[in-house]
């Protein structure tokens, strides 16, 4: 489950529970691999990119977003939220993301 080839990753915000200070949905995360695409990308929360940095790599690089479990079933998509569990546990929410892939 490992496609050879250079990737760039969109992650884009799909729906917000709870208060999040940072995103809105359809906002985006661009990333090129080593290099977050700071003009294509709307926010940066540290929380988010704490939940998916390790996943970066490998997913830049054509790893199964289903190996990874980040998808039920193999494709060119999968899914992932921050951390903040929101409301009662803490004043945030959570957010929901999607990676999409394209080729480069």
């Amino acid at each position: 489950m490992f496609e050879t080839g250079k990737y760039r990753l969109v992650i884009t915000v799909k729906s917000v529970r709870g208060n999040c200070p940072i995103y809105k949905v359809g906002e985006r995360i661009v990333v090129d691999s080593p290099r977050i695409v700071v003009k294509e990308t709307d926010n940066l929360c540290i929380h988010a990119l704490g939940c998916i940095l390790s996943m970066i790599v490998p997913l830049s690089h054509g790893m199964s977003f289903k190996l990874l479990g980040l998808a039920k079933e193999e494709g060119e998509r999968g899914y992932f939220q921050c951390l903040d569990p929101g409301k009662p546990h803490t004043d945030g929410g959570t957010v929901l993301f999607e990676v999409k892939r394209e080729k480069i």
